[in-house]
């Protein structure tokens, strides 16, 4: 059943990626922390990208485009939705709290687990009400559809990750429309975050906005093409809401280097094909390592595992006193500290991890399978 609750009070550390944090209390260089907690591709920054950026360097004392023209373009080239609807901004997690701010909810639906600043922004934006339907592990994390589409019918607002952080999980395109057409009919707002949707694109709705007036679609630039750092995210919506988001955007969001990032990341067709030849030797790899370990993990078509294992409290503070940190999964809303999330990064990275897991278990007296 969904989990009904105030928004407020609820006050814990949200994210992955704080490698600075770790770094200072070791007192080691935060270069040296091998971090599985925030997934990125693993192939990192791609030349043609590294390339632009020191060609935009001497570019710097200009004001950055307002409009993002360069590279909402060449978002419309990649996806068939028209640039006078798209939006970019500082990261997605920007265009999430500026839905809030426009939109004005009242009541709102998120499916759980899931990203934290869903939350987060409709609670600084005044919105009392928050509805929590619950992705069960029972049913392998895989979302109940009709649930959530009843679930829209006592909400302003709608959000869902898909593919969805942390669990993996990836809606067909035409489960994901069938949503979209159910929250049209109860004029509910459907917001669709396809963060990680390059490594599985053919799912993937944001053409689809033009035709559902309620339907808003994020995408991230920084998790399939490495650019974390820059802050880069794009959202495709209806002209029916052009308007009011235009009037609630900050400008000068997004800065010169990351746009022009972006429009060279999105032009590197090689890039795209190494990454999916890459994931799929890693994955591999992982998940015979997990195997191996007797580390439950869920399917994941994905650049993650979400992992469940009672010794996983134990794994993750040992392997931090390594420098070595994963996603501890116990502040997301139906999650403990049985569970992990796992990024792939390089063999050699990968390879190290299982190492000290495979050390870590032994210290502590675990039988390692043969």
């Amino acid at each position: 059943m969904p989990d009904k609750r105030s928004a407020a009070g609820r006050d814990r550390p949200r994210h992955g990626g704080n490698i600075y944090g770790l770094a200072a209390e070791l007192g080691i260089a935060h270069r040296k922390v091998l971090d599985f907690s925030a997934s990125v591709n693993p192939l990192g920054i791609s030349k043609k990208v590294k390339a632009e950026l020191r060609k935009a360097l001497k570019y710097l004392p200009a004001y950055p485009d307002p409009d993002c023209t360069a590279l909402r373009r060449q978002l419309s080239k990649k996806t068939g939705v028209p640039d006078k609807n798209i939006m970019c901004g500082n990261g997605s997690t920007e265009l999430i709290y500026l839905i809030a701010r426009a939109i004005k909810p009242v009541r709102a639906l998120i499916a759980v687990p899931t990203f934290s600043e869903y939350e987060r922004a409709l609670s600084v934006n005044g919105v009392k009400e928050i509805t929590f339907f619950p992705i069960e592990e029972r049913d392998n994390f895989e979302l109940n559809i009709e649930g959530f589409i009843r679930g829209m019918r006592d909400a302003d607002i709608a959000f869902l990750c898909n593919p969805n952080s942390p669990t993996g999980g990836v809606l067909s395109r035409d489960a994901v429309l069938s949503i979209v057409k159910h929250a049209g009919q109860c004029n509910c707002y459907l917001v669709v975050d396809e963060a990680f949707v390059d490594f599985a694109a053919q799912e993937s709705i944001s053409s689809e906005v033009c035709n559902n007036p309620g339907l808003m679609v994020l995408r991230s630039l920084t998790k399939f093409y490495a650019l974390s750092g820059l802050r880069l995210g794009a959202m495709f919506f209806h002209d029916d809401v052009s308007a009011a988001l235009a009037a609630n955007k900050e400008p000068w969001s997004v800065n010169s280097l990351s746009q022009r990032a972006g429009v060279a990341a999105l032009c590197d067709k090689a890039y795209e094909t190494e990454t999916f030849k890459y994931l799929r030797r890693e994955k591999a790899y992982i998940e015979k390592m997990l195997r191996r370990h007797e580390i439950s993990f869920y399917p994941s078509k994905i650049n993650f595992y979400l992992t469940r294992d009672e010794r996983a409290p134990v794994l993750y503070e040992e392997l931090r006193k390594r420098g070595i940190v994963l996603r501890d999964c116990s502040n997301f809303n139906g999650l403990n500290d049985n569970y992990l999330r796992i990024a792939v990064k390089s063999h050699r990275e990968n390879a190290l991890l299982f190492k000290n897991i495979a050390s870590i278990l032994r210290k502590n007296n675990h039988v390692l399978p043969k």
